[in-house]
């Protein structure tokens, strides 16, 4: 079965990392001949996009590879949306979408196996790769939705709030091929065809919670995500922005507040804003839980969440008129709209 399967990566000044993440997919075009891909400068504007265009043309890459530099920062899911437009209003649109980080490596079949998973499973929308730390051990790579149980967990970080409150698996490492709710976007191959029915990514979103909100989106218009481990991708993670989410530690820098405003959309867009605001309480009320123990003795400090917790007050409780109104991009728009977050 020939399958047409284009890679989209999005570069935000970490140039060297894309070229090399994509020499290293160049090793599946002997399984998949018609693989092709664009790579997008996200307005970088320090001089990435001369140096994107230089590497390739002095490379072997160029024969696969185009270059699509913007003019503005205008956030990961519109980067995306500009190259994912272009592609599915060609003459040949691809049946695939790969999207891949700059900051990964690609290991041998890694790309063709989400591809069979998605020739296997015609409901699917999106299949997700395992990620690997630098050491080789597995990094969180599928997830749960965010609940209101799972927040309160976030915030105490208590093993008896998550037997209470969210029992369920929140995070996979990748033991099995799955169905799962959401898996990371750091390595996700979408079906074309789910794309044109659930939108693309909602503009509304600058950077964070913007895969969630589309697979969300995906599985609310009855196509299911899945994690594939046999596809294997090592991340950096953080490269661009110094925040790595997939495997959490107290060592983590401090979140921006746009991150913040991120959930908050997230959370008004995928129910309201009254339970946007429940999610943030039991976040802090999980964080109550933790100071009240720290008072008994019995727990230990935790600096990150306490820091987390001011943010939240700050950045994080109530949404506003914006985050409640949708901005979903479709593949049929002209491309270069400006990003809803800019208006």
């Amino acid at each position: 079965m020939t399958r047409s399967i284009a890679i989209v990566m999005v570069n935000y000044r970490t140039p060297d990392l894309a070229i090399a993440a994509l020499e290293s997919a160049a090793g599946e075009r002997a399984a998949l001949p018609g693989l092709r891909a664009i790579l997008v400068d996200g307005g970088s504007g320090d001089g990435s996009a001369e140096k994107l265009a230089e590497a390739l043309a002095a490379s072997p890459l160029a024969e696969w590879v185009e270059l699509l530099p913007l003019p503005i920062n205008g956030g990961f899911g519109w980067a995306n949306n500009q190259a994912i437009q272009r592609l599915l209003q060609r003459d040949d649109p691809p049946d695939y979408i790969h999207l891949l980080n700059p900051d990964t490596v690609v290991e041998p079949g890694a790309i063709a196996r989400l591809a069979d998973t998605l020739d296997a499973y015609p409901r699917c929308g999106a299949v997700g790769s395992l990620l690997l730390e630098a050491d080789g051990s597995a990094s969180g790579s599928a997830f749960a939705f965010p609940t209101i149980g799972g927040e309160m967990v976030r915030g105490g970080r208590m093993a008896i709030l998550q037997r209470l409150f969210a029992p369920g698996k929140l995070v996979s490492f990748g033991d099995a091929a799955e169905e799962v709710e959401w898996a990371t976007g750091a390595s996700v191959m979408f079906r074309s065809a789910a794309l044109r029915d659930s939108g693309l990514f909602d503009t509304g979103f600058f950077l964070y919670f913007e895969e969630v909100e589309l697979m969300w989106r995906m599985r609310k218009a009855g196509w299911s995500i899945r994690h594939e481990p046999a596809s294997r991708i090592g991340h950096v993670g953080g490269a661009a922005t110094g925040v790595n989410g997939s495997r959490p530690t107290d060592r983590r820098p401090k979140l921006p507040p746009y991150w913040y405003g991120s959930r908050r959309r997230f959370w008004a867009l995928t129910g309201s804003r009254g339970r946007a605001v429940a999610a943030s309480s039991a976040w802090l009320a999980g964080h109550g839980l933790l100071l009240a123990r720290r008072l008994l003795g019995s727990a230990r400090q935790h600096a990150i969440v306490d820091r987390d917790a001011r943010a939240m007050l700050a950045h994080g409780l109530v949404p506003n008129r914006r985050d409640c109104t949708p901005a979903v991009a479709r593949w049929d728009d002209p491309p270069g709209t400006p990003p809803a977050w800019m208006a």
